[in-house]
């Protein structure tokens, strides 16, 4: 069984900063932070007795206002680290909500090995589909000329390993 992280809520695949940092910790990769300017500036007038920091800007605007640099490397995008990442399935488990960001609610499933899968998402809420089975589904609907809405198909296209 391979596990996979996937968001059960509308809103999108979104690491929490705490999550983000234990992540790139396992990686033993070198980080540096940086903190969107225009956000810093929106919390202090909103603020301006509270520091920023990036768990407080999360909690007020969610993750992406956090710019993380790994050295050598460039910018990190947390989006994009493989949802069957051992380290991330990790993570994951051991911070429970803590790893969620503001808009989204992760879990962890398992996937038989022989499962050739993707992740679809609606919204932002994300299931794990078996791509043959997908592309079969489909392939029929658009042979049979089906009068189905466009909006009740899956398309390969939109989803993602």
């Amino acid at each position: 069984m391979v596990k996979v992280v996937v968001n059960r809520s509308y809103g999108g695949f979104e690491l929490s900063h705490e999550a983000v940092m234990e992540y790139l910790k396992s990686k033993e990769w070198n980080v540096d932070i940086k903190l969107d300017e225009i956000y810093v500036k929106t919390f202090k007038e909103r603020y301006p007795n509270v520091e920023p920091t990036p768990e407080k800007l999360e909690k007020e605007f969610g993750i992406w206002v956090v710019h993380y640099y790994i050295e050598g490397e460039g910018e990190f995008n947390p989006l994009l680290i493989p949802r069957d990442d051992p380290d991330l399935v990790k993570v994951v488990e051991q911070l429970g909500e803590k790893a969620n960001g503001k808009f989204s609610r992760l879990e962890v499933v398992e996937i038989p090995d022989y499962v050739d899968w993707i992740i679809c998402e609606y919204n932002g809420v994300e299931w794990v589909v078996d791509k043959n089975v997908l592309l079969a589904s489909n392939r029929l609907i658009l042979e049979e000329d089906s009068p189905v809405p466009r909006y009740e198909r899956i398309e390969v296209e939109k989803c993602r390993r």
